[in-house]
């Protein structure tokens, strides 16, 4: 070894100093058969860093097991505890698929772990040989060709792993390998071998930094036993890139639980340009923190330690490939991609990379559904809205689009639209946990979340909408828009269209005429107007409307606003022409009113086509107003206005709600608006939408009940008639096929004048996977229905 090997080697384990085995293939298989009886018909090297790994193969060429060749200066009872931990993990997650050990035939019954290991000599050195069980899938996985859905699962992974070892001890995993980065400064000696320049400079900056920033805060970071160096190289793969098999436990140490996070970050985010490896990381994160949530500090030093672990991992190759310990070009294979990822970071910034991780912070059952329903009947009365289906359903979680009762059954969710990143995503999860454990006060103080929200809202806008005032529901938002028309126009009426719903105030209730009892007729100064019914072929002009303006005007009444659900999801969900809205648009300003674009139902990607469901009618709208997705169940809403209706306003009175804007809401929104961008959420929602519409009325062509089925994106309605002929509304059937999915395990809702359209309007997190369930529920709750 030379001098400048053993001053780098200084306080690094012996086996990183020794160059690995050279056995032959030939040689591999006939050890496998002396120590294990192992008859091989021959051996495929399958390359490591310190020992030799080889797939022992049958006759026909198929893998038989996995040997491993230990470097001579491996400790025999670190091998056992390879052995010891890949026991253990399996015992605390069976489900965990870990290789495991052979016992050698030839070990006595007291020897312990070191049974499942065969001294082996060779030209003066000892050499431990061990089998390993053969796992499904490939090796050598690449990164860069991993589906977002394989991302998110290898951070679910990687937790399990992480919570399977939380237990687990041993001394010798009490050591120093560079690979667990505390103790990333060792490497310091090899950064004389990294040849260029500018890379070597890179690593210097982030070992500073770690040191600096990191290593002073470690011991109040969680630790453990953990694998360290859970990447795309140690596991095995199936073909959709999620993980089937983990087979390397030579870097086993006891360090802080985020170094394999960091391990996973540093082999996922390879070759990913700028902001894409950030957006990567965070659904590595989002997959971890649905098993275990990070804490506050493990956040906000990831970015140090992903960028140390990627500088520890230039810093070995570039030296073992300097010293012939490796062949160059392998040794330093992934240097040129991770100084890519480091000097991102370090233009990035540290502050901004930690934002960019995602550091941003400014059920019971038991007494029975007969007996709950009948406690909530008596202490809610009346005026509460009935329960859903004839069977009531208790909650007791949800996870994306599934709901579980009580009782354990799972109901695929197809109609709550305020999750619309889906139930208990856990973005939104842990940013409103971490801003609770934070702050949570008013928008009489300066906080960021809230400015950033607002000026994220705006650009999101066309220009002429620049003001954003904070609400806490879509019913305040519409009330406020309502009540800043009528300051601007100095008018009073209103217009809404014939069975719209905008909200529980007392003024949205006059412009909801859902909730109205039949037969009772609305407020003097609203109107309402029939949209088209493109089934029937009804009202297909803007003459409708005019006509509703013209009666507001015999009355004496000028409009103060217009207010339009994109979807007409309480109209039994609508598709509307843009040229039929600009005319309306265009109606209202002409008579003195105000546009109120109702984005509750149809924003947030809901159209899949656009973020906002004005924006397909190619309109500018006076106000936009925004609530139930928002915060995916946090409580909030806003209005984006134009900032010449806000000046009139305030000249007199002043805007403030004691909850709106809160951190908490603000931080929900943000990570809403941050899930919909990295899920890519919007054109899978438009292919989502199109597959489900193809596949319903594919399903449903022999059953004449099914009318129409229509919608845009993810805002659906299949209408209920009692034939195709008449078309005439069937609500008694849309009920009964509503609760016939139910009990199939199916949730949808039924809406329109007549109640007998099937509103389908899932989370957003529902997928074409999701669409075989559906329809399977959706045909066998028509098959029971009665002949018409």
């Amino acid at each position: 070894m030379s001098g400048a090997a053993g001053g780098a080697g200084s306080g690094i384990d012996a086996v990183l100093l020794a160059k690995p085995p050279a056995f032959s293939e030939q040689s591999a298989a006939a050890m496998g058969e002396a120590a294990f009886g192992i008859a091989a018909a021959g051996a495929r090297n399958l390359g490591s860093e310190r020992d030799q790994t080889f797939m022992l193969l049958g006759d026909d060429g198929t893998g038989l097991a996995i040997l491993k060749v230990s470097n001579p200066a491996e400790d025999p009872a670190t091998l056992d505890m390879e052995a010891l931990v890949a026991f253990h993990a399996v015992r605390a997650d069976p489900a965990l698929a870990v290789a495991q050990p052979r016992r050698s035939p030839a070990a006595l019954p007291d020897a312990g772990a070191a049974g499942f290991r065969v001294r082996w000599d060779h030209d003066g050195d000892v050499h431990w040989l061990r089998v390993y069980d053969l796992l499904p899938g490939r090796a050598r996985l690449d990164p860069r060709t991993l589906a977002d859905p394989a991302l998110v699962a290898w951070g679910h992974t990687t937790a399990r792993l992480g919570r399977a070892l939380r237990s687990f001890i041993h001394p010798n995993a009490i050591r120093t390998l560079p690979w667990d980065v505390q103790h990333a400064s060792t490497v310091r000696p090899m950064l004389a071998s990294i040849a260029d320049r500018s890379t070597r400079e890179a690593v210097e900056a982030v070992l500073d930094r770690f040191e600096r920033t990191v290593l002073p805060r470690w011991s109040g970071l969680r630790a453990q036993v953990i694998h360290t160096d859970l990447t795309a190289d140690n596991v095995l793969a199936d073909d959709d890139g999620l993980i089937t098999g983990i087979i390397d436990f030579g870097d086993l140490s006891h360090t802080a639980l985020v170094v394999d996070l960091a391990s996973v970050l540093d082999s996922m985010a390879l070759g990913r340009p700028g902001e894409e490896m950030f957006r990567v990381a965070r659904l590595v994160l989002d997959g971890y923190e649905h098993v275990v949530p990070l804490e506050p500090l493990e956040r906000e030093v990831m970015g140090e330690i992903w960028a140390a672990r990627a500088a520890v991992g230039v810093a070995i190759g570039s030296w073992r490939a300097a010293e012939g310990l490796e062949e160059p070009g392998f040794a330093e294979r992934l240097n040129e991609t991770a100084l890519v990822m480091m000097d991102h970071m370090l233009t990035t910034g540290w502050e901004r990379t930690a934002l960019a991780l995602g550091a941003r912070d400014d059920s019971r059952g038991g007494s029975g559904t007969a007996v709950l329903s009948g406690r909530r009947d008596a202490v809610f009365g009346p005026a509460m809205e009935p329960l859903s289906y004839d069977e009531p359903v208790e909650m007791a979680s949800a996870s994306g689009v599934w709901m579980q009762d009580t009782e354990g059954r799972r109901y695929l969710d197809a109609y709550n639209n305020v999750v619309c990143v889906g139930h208990s995503h856990p973005r939104v999860t842990s940013a409103v946990a971490r801003q609770w454990r934070v702050l949570n006060t008013n928008m009489r103080y300066l906080h960021h979340a809230a400015i950033e929200l607002g000026e994220r809202l705006v650009q999101s806008c066309p220009p002429e909408l620049d003001t954003v005032l904070f609400v806490n529901s879509g019913s305040e938002a519409n009330d406020l828009a309502w009540r800043i028309a009528k300051y601007h126009t100095g008018n009073q009426g209103g217009l809404c269209t014939d069975f719209a719903y905008h909200g529980i105030t007392e003024s949205m209730a006059d412009l909801s005429p859902e909730v109205l009892p039949a037969g009772v007729s609305g407020a003097q100064h609203v109107e309402t107007w029939l949209p088209p019914d493109a089934y029937r072929g009804l009202h297909p002009s803007s003459d409708e409307f005019a006509a509703a303006l013209a009666r507001l005007a015999a009355r004496d009444v000028a409009p103060a606003a217009v207010i339009l659900d994109g979807v007409l999801q309480s109209d039994g969900v609508l598709d509307l022409e843009p040229a039929y809205v600009q005319e309306l648009v265009r109606l209202t300003h002409e008579s003195g009113g105000l546009w109120i674009a109702d984005e509750v139902q149809g924003g947030h990607g809901r159209t899949g086509s656009a973020m906002w469901s004005f924006e397909r009618f190619g309109i500018v709208p006076d106000f936009v107003t925004l609530g139930k997705p928002m915060g995916n169940g946090q409580p909030v809403g806003a209005v984006i206005l134009r900032r010449e209706l806000a000046e009139r306003f305030a000249r007199d009175t002043v805007f403030f709600s004691t909850f709106a804007g809160n951190q908490v809401s603000m931080v929900a929104s943000h990570a809403v608006l941050d899930v919909l961008a990295d899920e890519r959420v919007l054109p899978r929602v438009e292919a989502t939408g199109d597959a489900l519409r193809k596949a319903v009325r594919e399903a449903t062509a022999g059953h004449d009940r099914v009318g129409d089925v229509r919608g845009v994106g993810l805002a659906n309605g299949i209408e209920i008639v009692t034939d195709r002929t008449s078309r005439r509304p069937d609500p008694e059937a849309a009920a009964a096929v509503k609760n016939g999915m139910r009990a199939r395990g199916v949730l949808v809702g039924t809406t329109g004048r007549a109640v007998n359209t099937l509103k389908v309007r899932p989370p957003l997190a529902f997928t074409e996977v999701h669409i075989p369930t559906f329809v399977a529920a959706l045909t066998g709750a028509l098959d029971e229905l009665p002949s018409s």
